[in-house]
């Protein structure tokens, strides 16, 4: 997975958001995953069918933050999701 990497989230994959979070239910394995503000801006990207290097175009002028430690962090969080089967690579 790099910075070039796109994203499907398979069709069991259920996303709301409630309040200031993003909470994904998972039906085929039960599971819930909560996302926050930060996080959710991640989901809606991934949505779009963003590359992680186009989501962190965006986010860069949304958070201050700095382009190394965003990076860092989305490439953390998508592995994370990847790791929970809430999205999967596109290949």
């Amino acid at each position: 997975m790099n910075l070039d990497s796109t994203f499907v989230i398979p069709p069991e994959v259920q996303a709301r958001k409630v309040g200031e979070e993003m909470v994904m239910l998972d039906l085929a394995s039960g599971t819930y995953f909560g996302l926050d503000a930060v996080g959710m801006r991640l989901w809606q990207l991934l949505q779009e069918g963003k590359s992680l290097r186009q989501i962190c175009d965006v986010m860069i002028e949304e958070f201050d933050v700095s382009r190394e430690v965003l990076e860092q962090d989305v490439l953390a969080l998508a592995r994370d999701l990847v790791d929970k089967k809430l999205v999967s690579p596109r290949p």
